[in-house]
């Protein structure tokens, strides 16, 4: 864990080239930057013995710093500001999760839980979001949620009373958002029983807005080929390249998905940006679930080592169509290599008429444009 502190740490990356300046960027640092100082006093009174004292009625408790809420458009670098912060805030309890795997592991403990009353190995008296904001707390109370949105009704409607028992616990939270609070679950349903949710997310945390601006993430894929050919080692190095650019480098990790209580691996994440071979999302026995999961996920998929497809990798095929189906609908942004341009890439077989589509989608994806669209996860 790097101790430099979020602002020196983004004052490197202006130094090495990776970023531009942004006086709004450098706005959102300095305020994560004082986050950190205070959650150096505050470290001692938290971790494992220290949050359950605060649970304690008798014992007086300590304020608890006020978190930050980053929201703005698509390729502001709210992400990356986040990563900096959690990776150099120094502080060692604490959880980096999207907030729609978040809320999915929230769900399937309910669940859990509810099937453990009527089996008799829970009592029906225990308020089962109260006990699962401890076992949150017990892993980690700084939380940092990236993508936080809400369009579930399930969600919606038990945010409230689990993120008041975490602010009770002295949980701090720092989340990244396209949308500001106020806009959260807007038009949803049964919406007036959610907006004590955003009256709480306003008093505990800080709303910076990272002001409409340069998209960089679409002016990066400006400049890229996003489909190469052929895959090889060196289209291998320039995919590295891309995502390196794309997701700021440095702050890339392997991240789990849980969908359907499975688990999708994806071998690198950073920035909302994924990188994985062929072999890792289509040689495995995955479905429109978890290629569902991926497209929701992650603004851009990189996506390496694409073969020639036939009848003797039918399967694999079957599922690229999936992927490349999801990814479509939900506007994420694909660089990739490939054995061969899309419309030669499948031109055997009894799956080839179908995959037509499929090249047709693959190479309105390489389309400005199509880039430009914002991320419908």
């Amino acid at each position: 864990m790097d101790r430099q502190g979020p602002y020196k740490a983004y004052q490197a990356l202006l130094d090495r080239g990776d970023i531009q300046p942004d006086p709004a960027q450098a706005q959102a640092m300095e305020k994560l930057q004082g986050l950190a100082a205070g959650l150096a006093e505050y470290a001692p009174h938290m971790g494992k013995q220290g949050w359950m004292a605060r649970l304690n009625p008798g014992r007086k408790k300590v304020p608890v710093p006020k978190g930050i809420y980053l929201w703005g458009g698509v390729g502001r670098g709210k992400s990356m500001l986040m990563d900096l912060f959690f990776d150099t805030a120094g502080i060692k309890d604490r959880k980096r999760v999207h907030f729609h795997a978040f809320m999915q592991e929230v769900q399937r403990r309910l669940h859990s839980f509810r099937e453990a009353v009527k089996a008799g190995r829970a009592s029906a008296k225990t308020d089962p979001l109260v006990a699962l904001s401890r076992v949150i707390t017990g892993r980690g109370w700084i939380l940092c949620f990236d993508e936080f949105h809400v369009t579930d009704i399930a969600d919606a409607m038990i945010l409230g009373r689990l993120f008041e028992a975490l602010f009770e616990a002295g949980v701090v939270v720092v989340a990244t958002s396209n949308r500001p609070p106020r806009d959260l679950y807007k038009d949803g349903l049964q919406r007036e029983n959610f907006l004590p949710f955003i009256g709480l997310i306003e008093e505990k945390l800080e709303v910076l807005e990272l002001d409409a601006g340069i998209d960089y993430r679409l002016d990066k894929l400006k400049t890229m080929d996003v489909y190469l050919t052929p895959a090889d080692a060196e289209t291998d190095k320039k995919l590295d390249a891309d995502f390196h650019a794309l997701s700021i480098g440095g702050h890339a990790r392997p991240v789990s998905l849980e969908v359907q209580g499975r688990k999708v691996e994806i071998p690198k994440v950073a920035e909302g940006v994924a990188f994985a071979d062929f072999a890792d999302l289509c040689a495995k026995p995955l479905g429109p679930g978890d290629f569902l999961a991926i497209a929701s996920n992650f603004h851009t998929l990189v996506l390496g080592r694409i073969p020639k497809l036939g009848p003797e990798n039918r399967n694999e095929a079957k599922r690229f169509v999936t992927l490349i189906d999801a990814l479509y609908e939900a506007k994420v942004n694909l660089i990739c290599s490939a054995d061969a341009p899309p419309e030669a890439l499948y031109t055997e077989g009894d799956g080839a008429f179908e995959f037509e589509r499929t090249a047709s989608r693959l190479m309105e994806m390489q389309s400005t444009d199509y880039m430009a669209l914002p991320h419908a996860g």
